[in-house]
């Protein structure tokens, strides 16, 4: 173990901390971790003076979201509010898309996708915020736009129109659904998934599990607008905006995974390389430029500050020859610093390190907004909200620009910090994590509550964001979220093993060293990090509970996926050694626990999404009728729930689940009753831990 001293002193100093300033500090309270402001899509105007941004925050009386365009001087106090955003685009998971938005040569307008009144338009808006308008008028939603370099034509793609997905949806309706490969049992057949902002028929897409609407097999087509007249055209084949051409990688080392072109023609590559044996990708990045189209040798990065580095982002300084890159640190939290290489020189310079994510969105690859003498990027930490900031690429001076989500941060430094958590496995594997200390007096050890997946920027619960950590800190739960270790082991035992590893050694070390209670640690997650929780609760004793949001392999998932046919098989094979059931069933025993029920001794409550409930229920029915777990499945959602209704309703019912089963603690609130007879039956069933 490593740090045990250090973590000793500093736990207890924010317990007594936390005790003091409780007082000062309002509730860090689930809705309000919900209705965070996120920041997203900044990008800098032409004349790099101004930047346009999105907002995107919950509305959950409403159980939608709002987003609003803004735009911001580099040299002004706040930003002005020009447009409506319309509702968040998602892509087939629940997640929400980024926003892209262009801005006219002249810097006096900006264009982006909107879907407002049920309908997804390309919209101009004034950068002086004087108004906005939709500028496409299409049958058919807007795919992707681009504008021509001068500003006078912007040229859209659409498919097929809104009227023919409603048609084809209503006669597949009348006239029955054919079940076939790209069908996704398990979910409503009939306008179920949310396809573009609305209820809608779904099908199964090209990678795993991801869904496309009805008619995402009609020919797409491209349109040109003339902005002067508001004329339109069909473009031919030749005329559409052509796709980059593909880069020759001649000349750089190991497997291209990014590469991105400057206006001169030189391109700069990510290729990872080293020994990739056991893992999906190899596992190093190096960092090379090739100085032009034609070149036949590349530059590559050997300063220190590029190799062996977790590089995750690459982009040109504008007006210049340097190269930026974010280096995203697993050794760190995963908090992010950006450099700037001169491949002339070699030379590279730090020119900002966070304690977060310092890029431009909630998703790690996202990019800052870059000009030739700054960056505007969102800053995020596990305790501390995103916020807008102006960062020199000079002398890395940072000036916060907008911080709408200023009062919580401030609540929660005063009452719920998180601390980075670092630590060894008994086979020296490095872990990382973010620990929200519990608020108590000091008497008695504490309970703790883990997720285990990924912690990047502010950690509110966890991948999907079902276990509010702040919150659970709070009312005397210790809240601590694990990143996983870098890249992806294939062999799915292991895989799920260094989950188990990195859950069991930091709660010795927390235990041992911090005041916890080793009795009373709760779990939860979603998607890999379910999938570790239920692996911790059949391959040891360690939990007193468990909350877990999606299915895992088991024969049921396989006899619904199968019917997608080779891709699915392809993919259990590879990523879990595992034919059909009757094929492997040694495999098998391992991996699901529906051949591990009975070495399950935590309750624990399911919170699923409808689109996938079905396929955990050759293990989910035998804990229900032996008493030992909770079911709720959520109505219209996807694999990440997204409707803000139903993330406070798993928000809260989480935090009642753990402090009831780590804390025996009953919320008095009438409404709750029948909850906790139900769980009280459920503790009455369970068999004995075996501590």
């Amino acid at each position: 173990m490593r740090n045990h001293k250090p973590w000793r002193l500093l736990l207890a100093g924010v317990l007594m901390a936390a005790g003091a300033c409780v007082g000062h500090a309002q509730t860090v309270s689930p809705q309000r971790l919900l209705e965070v402001v996120d920041i997203g899509s900044p990008t800098l105007s032409p004349d790099g003076r101004n930047v346009a941004f999105r907002t995107e925050q919950a509305a959950v009386q409403r159980n939608t979201y709002d987003s609003i365009w803004y735009v911001q001087g580099l040299q002004d106090a706040a930003p002005r509010r020009i447009a409506d955003g319309g509702v968040p685009l998602r892509d087939s998971a629940g997640g929400s898309l980024p926003a892209k938005v262009l801005w006219s040569p002249d810097g006096r307008w900006l264009y982006y996708r909107a879907l407002i009144d049920d309908v997804i338009a390309v919209w101009r808006a004034a950068a002086d915020g004087s108004g906005a308008q939709a500028v496409t008028h299409d049958a058919a939603d807007v795919q992707e736009f681009s504008l021509d370099a001068d500003g006078r034509v912007l040229r859209y793609r659409v498919g097929a129109t809104r009227a023919q997905v409603m048609a084809a949806e209503q006669d597949e309706y009348a006239q029955g659904i054919r079940i076939d490969e790209t069908v996704p049992l398990g979910q409503g057949l009939f306008r179920s998934g949310n396809v573009q902002g609305r209820l809608a028929t779904q099908r199964f897409g090209t990678v795993w599990f991801d869904r496309t609407g009805l008619s995402a097999d009609v020919p797409e087509h491209w349109l040109a607008l003339d902005l002067a007249t508001a004329t339109t055209r069909p473009l031919a084949d030749a005329q559409a905006p052509a796709e980059e051409s593909p880069v020759s990688t001649h000349g750089v080392d190991g497997d291209v995974w990014q590469s991105v072109r400057a206006p001169g023609g030189a391109v700069a590559v990510l290729s990872r390389v080293g020994d990739g044996k056991g893992q999906l990708f190899r596992p190093q990045v190096a960092l090379s430029v090739l100085p032009g189209a034609h070149a036949h040798k590349a530059v590559r990065c050997t300063a220190a500050a590029c190799v062996d580095k977790a590089i995750s982002a690459v982009q040109w300084r504008p007006g210049n020859a340097e190269l930026l890159f974010t280096i995203t640190d697993p050794a760190l939290g995963l908090a992010q610093s950006i450099q700037r290489w001169n491949p002339a020189t070699g030379q590279v310079k730090l020119v900002v390190q966070g304690r977060g994510l310092i890029n431009g969105g909630r998703d790690p690859a996202a990019r800052c907004g870059a000009s030739a003498v700054a960056l505007v990027c969102v800053t995020a930490e596990a305790d501390r909200p995103p916020r807008l900031e102006r960062i020199g690429l000079d002398d890395g001076t940072r000036q916060v620009l907008f911080d709408p989500n200023a009062e919580l941060a401030a609540d929660m430094a005063r009452a719920t910090p998180a601390r980075l958590l670092q630590w060894s496995d008994a086979r020296g594997r490095r872990y990382s994590g973010q620990l929200f200390a519990a608020h108590g007096t000091g008497a008695g050890r504490l309970p703790l509550f883990v997720t285990y997946y990924s912690c990047p920027g502010f950690v509110r619960g966890g991948v999907g964001d079902e276990w509010p950590l702040a919150a659970l800190a709070q009312v005397g739960i210790a809240a601590l979220c694990i990143n996983q270790l870098p890249g992806y082991t294939m062999d799915a035992v292991e895989r799920h093993g260094e989950g188990l590893a990195a859950v069991e050694s930091a709660v010795a070390l927390l235990s041992s060293q911090a005041g916890i209670d080793r009795t009373r640690v709760g779990m939860g997650g979603l998607s890999f990090g379910g999938a570790v929780t239920l692996w911790t609760a059949t391959e040891s004793n360690l939990l007193a509970a468990a909350s877990v949001a999606n299915p895992v392999v088991s024969p049921s998932y396989y006899l619904f996926g199968s019917m997608k046919g080779e891709p699915f098989l392809k993919g259990l094979r590879d990523m879990w050694g595992l034919g059909a059931p009757e094929q492997t069933p040694e495999r098998w025993k391992v991996l699901s626990p529906a051949f591990k029920l009975e070495r399950i001794r935590a309750p624990i409550l399911f919170q699923h999404s409808e689109q996938e409930y079905l396929y955990a229920l050759d293990y989910l029915i035998p804990l229900l009728r032996a008493q030992r777990a909770e079911l709720y499945v959520f109505a219209n959602e996807p694999h990440q729930k997204f409707q803000p209704q139903h993330k406070l309703a798993v928000y809260a019912r989480n935090v009642d689940w753990f402090r009831f089963w780590l804390q025996d603690y009953q919320d008095p609130a009438p409404e709750k009753t029948a909850q906790y007879v139900r769980w009280r039956a459920i503790k009455a069933a369970l068999p004995a831990r075996g501590d």
